[in-house]
C-alpha cells in the first residue's frame, strides 16, 4: 500500500482501462478473490488511520464497491472492532462478489443494520465506485450527508461516492468532513487528483491487490519533483540564458515585475523587462539586476521571452514579433486573451513548433475557454481533456493552472500535478509561475520539462511556506 503525495510518481488510468485491467485480474484468480484482497486493504487503513475507533460504520452500496465494505467489515470485526455495516439498496439485487462478501460478514457476526448507528468515530464511504455517472440520491445521498457533515474522518473505497473517476467533478459538496482518506484499489484514478477530486478524496492511498497493469497506457501521470542538478563550477551567466519579459501595460508593471524576478532568482542568467509603460522608471531600486529596455531594441531572436503579464491590450502589437522570432516562449494572461481574439495570431502560434520553437502556454480556466471557444465550466468539467485539446490545437505544452494543475503537450500523456495548495489563490502567483517557467527554458530545459518543473517548483515552495507568514506573489518570486 502507498501513500500519494506530492513526492510521488505514478501511473493514472481512466474507467474503460480501469475495467479491463480488472477483467483480466479476475480472469486469473479464483472467485472472490479481488474483493477479499480490497476488503483487507481497506481493513488494514481503517484501522491505521482510526486505530482507536470505538465504532466503526461502513456505508455499503449495491454494487461491488459495497461488497468490498462487507469484506472490510468482516476483517476489522475480527481485528475487535465494534462494526456497523449498513446496505443502500436490495439484498437481492447484490453482483455475486457483493452477496458473497454480506454473506461472509453476518457469518462473522457483523450487525447488518437498515440505519446507520447514532454514533460512529470513523465513517466508511463503500457506496458508489467506478461505475458512478450521476450524483447519488436517496438513501445515499441522505448518508453521504451525515458522513460528511459530522466532521468525523470518512475513508472513501476507491473513490469518494459520486466523484468521476475520470474528471474529478462531482454534484455533492464534500467540504464539511474531518479528516478524509482515499483508497484507491487496482488502479490509480486521475479523477482523484484534479478539478474537486483533491478536496474530496483527502489522503490518497493506493494498493494494486497484487495485479499489475499490463500492456494498457495510462491516461495520465503524476507530476514528480525534478531530481536536484547542482550548476557545474566552469560555468557563466551566459550558460543560463536571457529572458525578456513583455508586459506592464500603464497601471500594471508590478505583474511584469513578479515574473521578471521570478525568472531571476530561478535561475536565468540575465533578466530584462520590456514594459509597455514607458513611463516607469529604468530601474527597479530593490532588484537592480534587472534591466529595463525598450521592446523595440531587443533582440528577440535570441531571448527567452515572457510574454503577457499585465500586457493589457497593447501586448497584441508585438505578438506577431514575438511569435515569429524568439525561439522561446511563454504565454500567459493578456498574451493569451490577445491570442484568443485573433485567428492569425492563432495560426502563427500553431506553426511554432513545426519551427523548432519551443512554446509553453500557462491558462487558467477562464483563458483556457476563450482559446477554445468554450466557457469555464466545459474546461472544469473535463480538465485532462481541455488541457490536452490545447496543446494539440496549438502545438504547445500547456499548463493548466487550477487544483491539480494539468501539463500537456501534442501526442504525449499529460501530467498532473500535486504540489501546492489554496494559499497560491492570491493575485500575481501566475505571473511568478511565468518567470520561474522562463528561467528553466532559458536554462536549457525543453518545454515539457521546463513546465513540469517549475510547476512542481512553484507547488512546493507554497506547501513549504511557514504557516505564520502571509504568502504573497513578492516573496513567492523571490524564493525561486
Amino acid at each position: 500500500m502507498r501513500h500519494l503525495t506530492a513526492h510521488s510518481s505514478a501511473e493514472l488510468f481512466d474507467v474503460a482501462a480501469s475495467r479491463r485491467i480488472e477483467q483480466a485480474a479476475a480472469a486469473h484468480l479464483p472467485a472472490h478473490t479481488l474483493m477479499r484482497r480490497a476488503g483487507l486493504a481497506v481493513a488494514r487503513l481503517a484501522a491505521a488511520v482510526a486505530p482507536h475507533a470505538r465504532c466503526i460504520w461502513i456505508a455499503c452500496g449495491p454494487g461491488n464497491n459495497g461488497g468490498d465494505g462487507f469484506e472490510a467489515a468482516t476483517q476489522l470485526h475480527m481485528r475487535g472492532f465494534d462494526v456497523r455495516a449498513s446496505l443502500a439498496g436490495q439484498e437481492g439485487k447484490l453482483p455475486a462478489d457483493a452477496l458473497d462478501a454480506l454473506q461472509r460478514a453476518r457469518l462473522a457476526g457483523v450487525p447488518i443494520a437498515a440505519q446507520p448507528p447514532e454514533h460512529y468515530d470513523l465513517a466508511i464511504d463503500a457506496l458508489l465506485g467506478l461505475g458512478a455517472t450521476r450524483a447519488p440520491t436517496g438513501t445515499m445521498a441522505q448518508w453521504l450527508e451525515r458522513m460528511y457533515r459530522q466532521g468525523r474522518p470518512v475513508l472513501s473505497v476507491d473513490l469518494p461516492s459520486g466523484l468521476n473517476a475520470d474528471t474529478g467533478t462531482t454534484a455533492f459538496d464534500f467540504g464539511h468532513a474531518g479528516a478524509r482518506h482515499c483508497l484507491s484499489l487496482l488502479t490509480l484514478k486521475a479523477g482523484l487528483f484534479t478539478a474537486q477530486g483533491r478536496d474530496a478524496a483527502g489522503q490518497v492511498w493506493f494498493d494494486d491487490l497484487g495485479c499489475g497493469t499490463g500492456a494498457e497506457r495510462p491516461a495520465a501521470l503524476l507530476n514528480a519533483p525534478p531530481p536536484d542538478q547542482a550548476r557545474a563550477h566552469a560555468t557563466h551567466k551566459g550558460s543560463y540564458g536571457d529572458v525578456a519579459v513583455l508586459g506592464g501595460a500603464p497601471g500594471m508593471a508590478g505583474a511584469a515585475l513578479l515574473a521578471a524576478s521570478a525568472a531571476l532568482h530561478g535561475g536565468a542568467g540575465r533578466v530584462f523587462v520590456a514594459l509597455l509603460d514607458r513611463a516607469q522608471p529604468a530601474l527597479s531600486p530593490m532588484q537592480p539586476e534587472l534591466m529595463f529596455r525598450d521592446p523595440a531594441s531587443l533582440d528577440w531572436s535570441q531571448l527567452t521571452a515572457v510574454c503577457g503579464c499585465g500586457g493589457g491590450t497593447d501586448v497584441q502589437a508585438w505578438l506577431p514579433r514575438l511569435l515569429g522570432e524568439a525561439p522561446r516562449a511563454v504565454f500567459d494572461a493578456d498574451a493569451l486573451n490577445a491570442i484568443a481574439a485573433d485567428g492569425a495570431l492563432q495560426a502563427l502560434l500553431a506553426t511554432r513548433k513545426r519551427q523548432g520553437r519551443q512554446t509553453v502556454l500557462t491558462p487558467h480556466p477562464l483563458e483556457a475557454a476563450r482559446l477554445l471557444g468554450s466557457d469555464t465550466a466545459a474546461v472544469q468539467s473535463d480538465r485532462l481533456a481541455a488541457a490536452q485539446s490545447l496543446a494539440h490545437r496549438f502545438q504547445s505544452v500547456v499548463v493548466l493552472k487550477g487544483s491539480g494543475s494539468i501539463v500537456a503537450a501534442p501526442d504525449a500523456t499529460p501530467f498532473i500535478n500535486l504540489s501546492g495548495n489554496a494559499r497560491l489563490a492570491t493575485g500575481g502567483t501566475g505571473d511568478v509561475l511565468a518567470g520561474i517557467i522562463g528561467a528553466r527554458l532559458a536554462g536549457g530545459l525543453d518545454a515539457m520539462a521546463s513546465a513540469r518543473t517549475a510547476v512542481w517548483r512553484h507547488g512546493a515552495l507554497a506547501d513549504g511556506w511557514p504557516q505564520d507568514q502571509p504568502l504573497c506573489a513578492s516573496a513567492l518570486a523571490a524564493a525561486g
